[in-house]
């Protein structure tokens, strides 16, 4: 089945930011094993953020202090907000979630659409 949504990518000046986001029902809960992914071309994909068991995300060095990650399970969203985008910050964002904790994931059950974003100098 296709996701709900899945979006809030765009082109934007160095230092701008965005919120991306993905929207599904059943896959976005505390207690499951959710990420952020980004990929270059060229490049390969790097884990940018992550949402274990606890709730408490963790990032990437290279995204510490500028990007955020929120569950609003509700709205059945996963977010990621990135504040002072860098040109270095372009590439394709995903999401994608487990059922089971970090440590026991096997699989992913879902994975996003994606979404582009696009950081100018």
């Amino acid at each position: 089945a296709q996701p709900w949504g899945s979006g809030g990518g765009g082109s934007v000046q160095a230092g701008g930011s965005l919120r991306v986001y993905c929207t599904t029902y059943g896959y976005f809960r505390i207690g499951y094993c959710m990420k952020w992914f980004r990929q270059a071309p060229g490049k390969e994909r790097e884990e940018v953020a992550s949402m274990d068991t606890n709730g408490s995300p963790t990032y990437a060095d290279s995204v510490t202090g500028r990007f955020t990650m929120s569950l609003d399970v509700a709205k059945n969203t996963l977010y990621l907000q990135m504040n002072n985008l860098k040109p270095e910050d372009t590439a394709e964002y995903n999401c994608a979630a487990a059922t089971t904790s970090c440590a026991r994931r096997y699989e992913w059950n879902y994975w996003g659409q994606g979404t582009q974003v696009t950081v100018s100098s």
